[in-house]
C-alpha cells in the first residue's frame, strides 16, 4: 500500500500546520529536553516520577513532530478554486430537499475539517457526493443514516 496520499489544505491550514510544526521544535522540544536534565539530576532514575513523565513528553512531542514532517511532505495547497463545480475550497450553500432546510459548507482537506465550524472534509458523504456537481443541481447523499438529496443552491 502506498503511503503518499496527497492531504489537501487550504494556505491558513498550512499555515497552521506550520506554526505548530515551529513551536514543537523551537519551543516545546528545548522545554521537554530541559525538564529531562532537571529530572536526571535528581538522581535515581527507577522511582523518579518528574524522570518518567519527562520521557513520556518527550516521547509525545517527538511522535508529533514526526506525524507533522510526514503530512508536510504529502500536503497539497488549494490555491485557485474554480466556482463552476463544486471542489476542495468551496463554500457551499446545499438545500435539503426533504425537509427544504439549508445549510453553508467550506469543503477542506481532512486536517483542517472542523464540523463545528462548518468545515467538513472532502472525504465526507456530503462532500464526496457534491463534489463535480453545479450549482442548481439535485444530488443524491449516501450517508451512514440512510440516502437523501440535497440541491445544491449556491458556490462561493
Amino acid at each position: 500500500m502506498s503511503n503518499k496520499k496527497e492531504i489537501y489544505v487550504t494556505a491558513q491550514g498550512l499555515e497552521e500546520l506550520q506554526k505548530e510544526l515551529d513551536y514543537l521544535k523551537l519551543e516545546k522540544r528545548p522545554e521537554v529536553i530541559n525538564d529531562l536534565k532537571d529530572a536526571r539530576a535528581q538522581g535515581d532514575l527507577s522511582e523518579n516520577a518528574e524522570y518518567d513523565a519527562a520521557r513520556q513528553a518527550q516521547a509525545e512531542v517527538e511522535g508529533r513532530i514526526a506525524e507533522l514532517e510526514a503530512m508536510m511532505e504529502k500536503v497539497v495547497v488549494i490555491k485557485e478554486v474554480s466556482k463552476d463545480k463544486v471542489s476542495i475550497g468551496n463554500t457551499v450553500t446545499i438545500k435539503y430537499v426533504d425537509d427544504d432546510e439549508t445549510e453553508e459548507y467550506t469543503i477542506v482537506g481532512v486536517k483542517e475539517a472542523d464540523p463545528f465550524n462548518n468545515k467538513i472534509s472532502n472525504e465526507s458523504p456530503i462532500a464526496k457526493a457534491i463534489m463535480g456537481f453545479k450549482a442548481g443541481e439535485t444530488v443524491t447523499v449516501d450517508s451512514p443514516n440512510g440516502k437523501y438529496d440535497v440541491e445544491i443552491v449556491s458556490i462561493a
